[in-house]
């Protein structure tokens, strides 16, 4: 059994019952609408972020879920294809988990509208069954999201990113939404602020380290999802680039941004940043920081008696650092 089937198994009964709200809960009386969101769902991935809603309601409520629990994870994964759907516009991307992306297939203006239906389903959603606290904690992720995506831009112009700005940027853009996940499915289940907030630092926790494990495999060849040096080339900054460049003299740092701002297209010149980068220790450090934020996670648990629940979550802080794709 592969990890994620592993993973599932102590709530694969409330994952089907998942996917069908999750269908249901697209539907419109536009036929284009209805043909759009059918090639979504038929496209999904591995659905990790209604995984950490269930896995946590069930932790929290002797495994049982509750129909709030239902519609917080439609709404997080509502909202999840919605930025999923306007990031690819943004990045002016043609795929998308190996298909092609909506924007590729039905134009931009399509794509930016079906983002925004998307979007105003998973808030009505809420609205409609008076989830007013489930809603408070979804748009305060929605609005750090396009915080964090804006701050990146503002910042990958003057590349002058500290660690510490780093840290914000990765928290706001991807740990925000993981966060929401465990929050919303404490909430479904549970009135105790202080396990809903210890729940949403767990997710946070999670977030930061999936995403300097993804950070990681811009340098690293057995990478699958996406090819060698493409940060480099799109001028981001990651850790282990920022820990290489606060560790070397002023003449390979004015080098090194020189290659990344004017060289970036240079497949040879981008190789030397990548052994650079090597070089100074920036994936042994972001590797470190990586496995501080799992180990972080991981302590947050220990607070929670021993279930299958639990164990699954357990599961899925190790498959987010040791993932290969």
């Amino acid at each position: 059994m592969n990890i994620t089937a592993q993973i599932k198994q102590p709530i694969q009964d409330e994952m089907e019952l998942f996917e069908k709200k999750f269908r249901d809960s697209m539907s419109s009386q536009v036929a284009l609408l209805n043909r759009i969101t059918h090639y979504i769902v038929n496209r999904k991935g591995k659905q990790m972020r209604p995984m950490f809603v269930f896995l946590t309601a069930k932790m929290l409520n002797n495994g049982r879920v509750e129909e709030r629990t239902y519609r917080g994870a439609s709404v997080i994964e509502l909202i999840h294809t919605a930025t999923l759907v306007h990031d690819d516009v943004v990045d002016d991307s043609n795929r998308r988990r190996g298909f092609f992306s909506i924007n590729a297939l039905w134009k931009n203006k399509i794509a930016v509208l079906v983002g925004d239906y998307l979007l105003s389903k998973g808030l009505l959603l809420s609205i409609d069954h008076g989830d007013f606290d489930l809603l408070r904690i979804i748009s305060v992720a929605v609005r750090e999201m396009s915080e964090g995506e804006l701050l990146q831009i503002e910042k990958a112009r003057r590349l002058d990113i500290t660690e510490a700005i780093y840290y914000e940027i990765i928290r706001q853009k991807t740990a925000t939404l993981i966060a929401a996940c465990c929050a919303l499915g404490a909430r479904s289940v549970s009135d105790d602020d202080e396990v809903v907030e210890r729940m949403r630092k767990f997710g946070e926790l999670i977030g930061m380290a999936f995403q300097i494990k993804d950070d990681l495999f811009d340098y690293t060849d057995d990478a699958i999802g996406k090819p060698t040096g493409i940060d480099i080339k799109e001028q981001k900054m990651t850790l282990p680039l920022i820990y290489a460049l606060n560790n070397c003299s002023s003449k390979e740092k004015s080098w090194c941004i020189n290659s990344i701002k004017n060289h970036n297209k240079d497949k040879k010149r981008v190789k030397e940043v990548i052994q650079f980068v090597k070089d100074k220790n920036g994936l042994a450090f972001a590797e470190q920081k990586m496995m501080e934020f799992k180990e972080e996670a991981l302590a947050l648990l220990t607070h929670f008696p021993h279930s299958p629940y639990k164990e699954s979550l357990q599961l899925m802080v190790n498959y987010v650092t040791e993932r290969k794709k």
